[in-house]
């Protein structure tokens, strides 16, 4: 998994350019879950600042930490002031100030289990939040998505992340939500889902692809003919499904 964790860095132009940013909805969403202003928050694997800028948009104060250096860089070309930057992985970051808001974007898997939960916590207020989203860009249409998955497969079999515990994609509550159900150091666990549907053109839906880990892991003649292939396959734009999972949590206040 940790090969798969630093394989962004080479393609950050890449995932800034392609990757869906994060609409105002899910702002709304952890908002009026948290039921009070939130003035601080510090986001676990920062990326390129999708989120990062959902967030300082409407006022928060973000720490941002990302461990690798080429997102980072990206992030910065584009985030407002009220955003400071840190370069560190999650499991390096020390206790100290402590936040309002500590919220991971397409990243909480990327993150060691042991002490996961014990470190959101020391880093968040009493009865602070914690939030986890993302989810996948996919073919809407089943026909097209089953082309990319045949064209695909003679060189991956899957290009999903498999959940961390093992959760099986049918089960009702979904990782995190189910460990942090397991943790006594959170409660009223909650999960959601923000409906997305978007028109990408088939060059922009395989850009997406080139900033996906599974892809990224493969040799880079290989990676060309599954883009190649998947290419052959697409009609000219294609209508994709982009939901965001979002997974909220509050600290215990004991």
């Amino acid at each position: 998994m940790s090969a798969r964790a630093l394989s962004f860095g080479a393609t950050a132009e890449a995932y800034e350019r392609f990757r869906p940013g994060y609409p105002k909805e899910l702002f709304d969403l952890v908002m009026t879950y948290a039921g009070r202003p939130t003035r601080t928050a510090l986001e676990i694997g920062a990326g390129t600042g999708k989120a990062t800028r959902l967030f300082a948009d409407h006022g928060v104060a973000v720490t941002a930490t990302e461990p690798d250096p080429a997102m980072l860089a990206e992030l910065k070309k584009t985030v407002p002031a009220n955003v400071t930057t840190v370069r560190a992985a999650f499991e390096d970051l020390r206790p100290g100030e402590i936040y309002e808001l500590v919220y991971a974007a397409a990243a909480l898997h990327w993150t060691r289990p042991e002490g996961r939960w014990s470190r959101a916590a020391a880093l968040l207020e009493p009865e602070g939040v914690f939030a986890s989203f993302g989810g996948q860009v996919q073919p809407a249409d089943p026909a097209v998505a089953e082309s990319v998955r045949a064209a695909r497969a003679p060189f991956l079999e899957s290009d999903e992340v498999p959940s961390p515990d093992g959760t099986d994609p049918d089960e009702e509550m979904q990782w995190p939500g189910t460990e942090l159900h397991r943790s006594p150091l959170f409660l009223d666990v909650q999960q959601s889902v923000v409906k997305r549907r978007m028109t990408m053109s088939a060059s922009d839906y395989v850009g997406y692809l080139s900033t996906v880990s599974a892809y990224l892991q493969l040799p880079q003649s290989r990676r060309q003919q599954a883009y190649d292939a998947i290419t052959r396959v697409l009609p000219e734009t294609v209508e994709v499904a982009a939901d965001i999972i979002v997974h909220l949590a509050r600290r215990r206040s004991e």
